[in-house]
This record gives structure tokens, C-alpha cells and sequence, in this order.
């Protein structure tokens, strides 16, 4: 169920620009936005991954999909000037914790200056109404505190990863303050847990570690079981961004920093969130503890959503359970040479009439 007042619907002829579109969140949320009607344009470079959800599902199909880098601001600005969007939801970014290690430069060049590029876009132009730019919930100091991290807590990431996401936090900031403060354009950040769902092919990431062990009929490596994340399906933050570009477009009065992240329930210890997915696959799959001393990663880290949840009354749709069975659901389809499009349609159906 969505929160009231939101109505995907809202998107029917919107003119939508999205960075990252041919991430794992970046073609989920694209195929949403196509489905009710939305004028979509993604810039972004290949395909991290192959495979990849967005060739796999073919979501280049009924958009306008930009190949570039969002570090070179004239390719960026000259997609944005021919899109002229309403709307601009921002996913472009190196993603991976351990990836960030290896490399640090193009990490903050990727994260802190694509967010300057895709703000100074909009600053050039006259055409966007609303601006969302997603970054992490590892955006905060880690205290390694039980409690959830709320909005007003310090902005300072440990790992290049984690801190070049906080550093995007305040560049938005500092253009909404200098640039904005006129209210032409409404401006939020959301910062999202863990995600998962059907179609993320992506390294150094447990459920994938999960899927590709289970089809290759391997045991999955875990290595670091303890470590507690807020997980969630990757339609949760997706219809929550949505919701919030749409209504600060609406009202600039909803324009902020959210937090958005699943129930305490679904905090879970990644070796639990294992033993949950090796119980719904099925097929003998089991799991082995392989800790390998890698870099610093937090490890344990939760969000308050009070604020989301109090500004519009929403609430998360489907627990981590759910989220597991689906992500089962797609990739067998996957795995059995099916298209998957159906299946990605059918469950942003079942999302949105829970």
C-alpha cells in the first residue's frame, strides 16, 4: 500500500530525468516510471554488470537512454537541455564499499562532483520543478550505536564510499541554500539502507553472492554474518522516492532529508538474512562463514524513518521475508531463459496494491 496521497499516476506525462538508469535501482525505477506513463530520459554509463537487469529486462526500450559520464558535465548538460525534465531523480554513483578501496578518486569524482554537475544542470535551466538525489544511509558518522540514525545526526562516512556520499549531502545542501532558496525548485536527499530484489548482478553484495552460488549449485560465501544492515526490497525506496519528487512538485513545503528504511524487524544480521534466503530457495543450498579481514566496513547500522513516516504516513509495504520470495520468484524465471519483464511488472503491481 502507498502512502496517502501519492498516486503513481502523477507521473503520467511528466518529463523525468534519471542519472544512474542502467544501475540495478536505476532500471527498476525506470521500468516503474514507464509503466505509468512518464517521459523518462537516463544518463548514465553502460551497464555496471553483466549481465545487467537493464539490458536483461530491456529497459532502454520506451526511453530516452544517454550513454555518458556524469563527471563530464557538457555530455551531461547537453542530455538535460535536450530532456528539458520536470523531475530529477539522481542515482548515478560508484556504489560498492569494498570497490571504493580500490578506488578512491574515481569514487569522489563519480559521487561528490556527478552531484555537482547534475545540480549545476538544473541551476543552467528553468525547466525542473523537483530534485531528488539519492544517496545512503552509510551517510552518517558510525557510532556502531543500537539505535536508528536519524536526519539531524552528523554527515561523515568512514570509507571512501560512505564519506563521498556525505560530501554529495552537502554539496546539495550548500545549491539549495545559495541557488534555490527562491523556491523555483523543490530539493530533497534520501538516504536509503540496503537493497535488495530480482536482477542485481553486482559484486560484493550478499544477495547476489546468494543467487549466483545458488545457480551455479555452490555454498554461498559469507563474510562477515554479524554485520546488521537495514534490508529492504528495492521497491520500498523507489515508490518513497517517487513519492517525495512528487509532492514537494506538488508543495515545496515536503522539500528535505529522509531517511528511508525498513521496520527494526527487518534489521537483520547478514548471516540471518542468509539462512532466510537458503530456507526459501530450497535445493540443499547452504552457507559457510569465510570472514577475509577485508577493509573497514560498519557493522551495525540502522535509520529512524520517524520523519518519512510522520510527513506523509508511510510506512514499508512487504518485510524482508516477502522481499526474499521475491527475489527468489524473479530469478528463477531468469534462470529458466523466461522474460523477466512480465515478472518485474507483476510484482510492482502486487507492491502497489498490497
Amino acid at each position: 500500500m502507498l502512502a496517502p496521497g501519492f498516486d503513481p499516476a502523477f507521473y503520467r506525462g511528466k518529463r523525468v530525468f534519471v542519472t544512474g538508469h542502467t544501475g540495478f535501482k536505476g532500471a527498476w525505477l525506470c521500468r516503474i516510471l514507464q509503466k505509468y506513463g512518464a517521459v523518462v530520459t537516463g544518463f548514465s554509463t553502460e551497464p555496471p554488470t553483466t549481465p545487467s537487469l537493464f539490458e536483461t529486462a530491456r529497459v532502454a526500450d520506451g526511453m530516452t537512454s544517454v550513454i555518458g559520464d556524469i563527471r563530464d558535465f557538457d555530455a551531461l548538460y547537453a542530455a538535460f537541455s535536450a530532456a528539458q525534465p520536470e523531475i530529477v531523480l539522481h542515482l548515478a554513483a560508484q556504489p560498492i564499499v569494498r570497490e571504493s578501496y580500490r578506488a578512491p578518486v574515481y569514487t569522489y569524482e563519480t559521487n561528490v562532483m556527478g552531484t555537482v554537475h547534475i545540480l549545476e544542470c538544473v541551476r543552467k535551466t528553468d525547466c525542473v520543478r523537483s530534485f531528488l538525489n539519492v544517496t545512503t544511509d552509510k551517510v552518517y558518522e558510525n557510532k556502531e550505536w543500537e539505535w536508528g540514525y536519524r536526519e539531524n545526526e552528523p554527515l561523515d562516512g568512514f570509507d571512501p564510499y560512505s564519506n563521498s556520499k556525505s560530501c554529495s549531502e552537502l554539496v546539495t545542501h550548500s545549491y539549495k541554500n545559495s541557488f534555490f532558496a527562491d523556491g523555483r525548485v523543490a530539493i530533497s536527499t534520501a538516504r536509503a539502507g540496503n537493497v535488495i530484489g530480482g536482477g542485481d548482478f553486482a559484486a560484493d553484495r550478499i544477495i547476489p553472492d546468494c543467487v549466483r552460488a545458488a545457480l551455479a549449485g555452490e555454498e554461498v560465501v559469507v563474510r562477515n554474518p554479524y554485520s546488521t544492515r537495514p534490508y529492504q526490497h528495492v521497491l520500498e525506496p523507489l515508490f518513497a522516492y517517487l513519492m517525495i519528487a512528487a509532492r514537494q512538485y506538488e508543495d515545496g513545503k515536503y522539500a528535505g532529508y529522509y531517511n528511508v528504511g525498513p521496520d527494526d524487524a527487518d534489521c537483520f544480521a547478514t548471516g540471518n538474512l542468509v539462512d532466510l534466503f537458503v530456507r526459501t530457495w530450497g535445493d540443499g543450498l547452504h552457507w559457510v562463514n569465510r570472514c577475509d579481514h577485508g577493509p573497514h566496513e560498519a557493522n551495525f547500522l540502522k535509520l529512524d524513518c520517524s520523519k518519512l513516516k510522520t510527513t506523509f504516513g508511510w510506512h514499508p509495504t512487504w518485510n524482508l521475508a516477502t522481499a526474499i520470495e521475491k527475489v527468489t520468484e524473479w530469478t528463477r524465471v531468469y534462470a529458466a531463459g523466461e522474460d523477466v519483464r512480465p515478472v518485474m511488472d507483476r510484482q510492482i503491481d502486487a507492491f502497489v496494491n498490497a
